[in-house]
């Protein structure tokens, strides 16, 4: 059995040894938005799509020359300004707005896939995974409290979403690298129960849509 640990440990201590570790800040502006699962009678739709930003830290775990895991820390606002048409007790129909603003911490969990040198010290990359959200702050028309109730509580805790993206990584010296690139999210989970309570259906659900722009700076 001290055999074995022995070698896991020494095995383990030679790949970390080889493996290269890439810290850096990232900031991503984002055209938020977002889609939704219900009957047609309740019309909802997207209104028009919301600019909100998106930074934080990342870091790239580089397993094999061209191949890294990425993960991090992002601060990111997300959602958009949806109607929907309410109908009261009287059988009144009216379509209602709601300015949709959460700000989640994000843990993104990806793979980054670099190509070689297309040019001198220029390589490309291809990103795909996921990340695992929690929400911090929530507004909905500007409001953080409506009905003498906080609005964040009418959100979810938790959202997951998936990622897909690339773009296009700089040497700019020996350890400083800048990169720029496009990626979409989108979410996997709804993020309120708030509609489902409202209508008493609890087959819609609403979910965040978004592409980044994404710039960074590694060392």
């Amino acid at each position: 059995m001290k055999k074995i640990t022995l070698l896991l440990l020494f095995l383990c201590a030679g790949f970390t040894s080889m493996a290269q570790v890439e810290i850096g800040l990232q900031l991503s502006p984002t055209i938020s938005g977002n889609r939704f699962v219900a009957e047609d009678r309740y019309n909802f739709e997207k209104e028009s799509n919301k600019l909100r930003l998106g930074v934080g830290v990342v870091v790239d775990y580089f397993f094999a020359q061209n191949y890294a895991f990425s993960t991090g820390l992002m601060y990111r606002s997300k959602g958009s300004e949806i109607t929907y048409t309410e109908t009261d007790d009287s059988g009144t129909s009216r379509q209602m707005k709601d300015d949709i603003a959460v700000q989640y911490v994000q843990l993104p969990i990806s793979l980054k896939l670099f190509t070689n040198e297309v040019a001198p010290g220029t390589l490309l990359y291809f990103q795909v995974g996921g990340s695992l959200n929690t929400k911090v702050a929530a507004q909905v028309n500007d409001k953080k409290v409506i009905n003498s109730e906080k609005v964040i509580k009418r959100f979810n805790i938790f959202e997951a979403d998936a990622l897909l993206g690339g773009g296009v990584e700089f040497q700019m010296g020996e350890s400083t690298k800048v990169f720029g690139g496009l990626t979409y999210h989108r979410g996997l989970t709804d993020i309120d129960d708030f509609y489902e309570k409202k209508f008493g259906d609890k087959n819609i659900s609403v979910k965040n849509n978004g592409v980044s722009l994404d710039f960074g700076l590694k060392f």
